[in-house]
């Protein structure tokens, strides 16, 4: 499963991408398609390009752009254009009838003004799977807001969903929408790939933030549809971690850290733990209507002794539990190198970036590349080149 990749070809070899997209979400997906072999150009404005170049995280960068921006787009090539310049736009028409796929996010009707929407692109291209990712949609009260991930949570109830009950509201520490939206349009595009080998029709395909958070609650969402009250479920009390969970499931402090704890009858954890404190919720009926009655008992019990000890108690047993890990600790483990989920980026002989592998492993190759993200426009004379000689023939 973890052998490293190989010069076999990827499932997506052959297959033209253009990324006209900027930030996360486009990206994301566009990335992903590149580590399954697929060739991805990113179309980037001249005077500065993806906004992403010069949005740091923790103050890091590589030359003149972010670490951030290589993060998440490694291995593309960089072509320079400005959409509004008819030499350009015409360029870049010419390059889409050589595409297999193109994927943007502008705000809804910005691409149509350009004259490259998807009924525009489609004369030029028929087997084009076109892709789209926005914020809320293309219509509806708020399809002409940004799409940005922070105010996605916040407008879709997730930032309800972690956390506990005495507790506001809790974004997740990640930009979950974007990255599951690129994720949803990266599935999209291989399906739409798929019926294109087989009719050779072209597909629009569309997500967006919203859409895409809703799908991540699915399993609470569907049980406030389905319920009688129509209330936002009621987050646990103590050591909240799941709306509708049963106790004990949480993560507890421990005597010098933390332990995470699932599904498990009561019963046994009386027993195993020797808590006659538990004995009166044995009734797995009571698990849900008393789970703060019953958490509180384990918080305060689980904190007299470490982690070590709770785990040796509990794992052989088939109990789920597990020690709640920093980054460092973690590294420590050998889990990630097993898995071979670090790769090395080299810009140059002396400037490396270590970021992570395509979590989809393939004929048990692990798939890497080890070119970074390309310079701005450092692609655009080659491959116009190309378009231009092939248009010539």
């Amino acid at each position: 499963m973890t052998a490293p990749s190989t010069s076999t070809p990827l499932p997506l070899d052959g297959i033209r991408v253009l990324d006209f997209s900027q930030f996360l979400a486009g990206p994301v997906c566009a990335m992903r398609l590149a580590d399954l072999g697929a060739e991805v150009i990113k179309v980037e404005r001249p005077d500065g390009g993806d906004l992403c170049r010069g949005m740091a995280v923790a103050d890091q960068w590589l030359g003149s752009d972010s670490l951030l921006f290589h993060t998440i787009n490694r291995s593309k090539a960089s072509v320079t254009a400005d959409l509004k310049d008819k030499g350009d736009l015409q360029d870049v028409k010419a390059l889409i009838q050589t595409a297999d796929v193109m994927i943007h996010n502008f705000r809804p009707g910005v691409m149509e003004r350009i004259g490259l929407g998807f009924e525009d692109v489609g004369q030029l291209n028929t087997r084009i799977v076109y892709g789209v990712v926005s914020g809320y949609g293309t219509s509806g009260p708020w399809s002409a807001l940004p799409g940005q991930d922070l105010l996605a949570q916040a407008r879709s109830g997730l930032v309800w969903m972690s956390g506990s009950a005495d507790d506001g509201p809790i974004p997740m520490g990640i930009s979950i929408t974007d990255i599951t939206a690129g994720q949803h349009l990266a599935q999209g595009i291989l399906a739409a790939l798929l019926r294109q080998a087989r009719t050779g029709k072209g597909s629009l395909i569309e997500v967006s933030l919203l859409a895409s958070a809703m799908d991540l609650q699915f399993e609470q969402f569907t049980s406030y549809l389905n319920g009688d009250d129509k209330l936002q479920p009621t987050r646990s009390a103590v050591n909240g971690a799941n709306v509708h969970a049963t106790a004990p499931y949480g993560i507890y402090e421990t005597k010098d850290g933390h332990i995470a704890i699932a599904m498990t009858p009561i019963a046994q954890l009386q027993s195993l733990l020797s808590l006659d404190r538990l004995a009166p919720f044995s009734d797995p009926d009571l698990a849900f209507p008393r789970r703060d009655e019953i958490k509180g008992i384990l918080r305060d019990y689980l904190k007299t002794a470490p982690t070590g000890r709770w785990i040796s108690l509990l794992e052989p047993t088939g109990v789920w539990c597990a020690e709640v890990l920093d980054w460092p600790k973690l590294l420590s483990s050998g889990a990630l190198d097993a898995l071979g989920v670090v790769q090395s980026l080299s810009k140059s002989d002396k400037q490396h970036i270590k970021t992570t592998t395509c979590p989809i492993r393939i004929d048990g190759h692990v798939l890497t590349n080890p070119r970074p993200a390309p310079a701005l426009g450092s692609d655009t004379a080659r491959v116009m080149g190309q378009v231009k000689e092939g248009a010539a023939k």
